[in-house]
């Protein structure tokens, strides 16, 4: 009597090259994010162009400037820096969450801490946070500047405070949701650990 030593439920050979060959697919289509982190380079360098003309504007009028110039000039570029980081957070984070690991920055010395340690879920806090710090900044430079524009909109004033509030609360929803699901897979991963006890 002969037996077969095929499963009876066992998929043939093509069904399993087509399989593996799509998964394959799948798995290098990440490599089409590629580009556009290699394009919010691009932007950083436009952002670091901007800087230094905010820069050069603040410089070169420092004599004749009085206190709340200053001031908004330098507000401007804390903003440019803000926005900057939050850039280079999007780069970094996002490519090793979602194309590949920066094999070239392992080792290095200069490494930044979060690197590797934001996962999507960091990244996104970070992301608001930044938003709600350049949208702040904005704020207040907008009431600094109050006293030297007498035909300031309010209406846009308040839209802004209205928008600004929109994000601190985006902000406070994010980091609730973050610590519900983080509080449930510890309580997942508990009653896991009693139910494998009591088998």
């Amino acid at each position: 009597m002969s037996t077969d030593p095929t499963p009876p439920n066992a998929r043939p050979r093509w069904y399993e090259r087509v399989e593996d060959g799509g998964e394959r697919f799948l798995f290098a289509s990440r490599w089409l994010l590629a580009p556009l982190y290699l394009g919010m380079v691009v932007a950083l360098v436009e952002i670091i162009v901007k800087f230094f003309q905010e820069l050069w504007h603040l410089v070169s009028h420092i004599v004749d400037a009085n206190g709340d110039t200053v001031i908004l000039g330098v507000l401007a570029l804390i903003d440019l820096a803000l926005l900057a980081n939050l850039v280079l957070i999007v780069i970094f984070a996002g490519y090793e969450n979602f194309v590949s690991k920066i094999a070239a920055a392992r080792k290095s010395e200069d490494r930044p801490n979060w690197m590797g340690h934001v996962d999507f879920s960091g990244l996104k806090m970070k992301l608001i946070g930044s938003i709600v710090a350049i949208s702040a900044i904005g704020l207040l430079a907008d009431f600094i500047g109050m006293e030297d524009d007498a035909h300031i909109d309010a209406a846009l004033l308040t839209w802004r405070v209205v928008l600004h509030l929109t994000f601190v609360v985006s902000g406070v929803l994010f980091a609730i949701m973050d610590w519900l699901g983080e509080k449930r897979l510890l309580i997942t991963k508990q009653t896991h650990g009693h139910a494998d006890e009591d088998d």
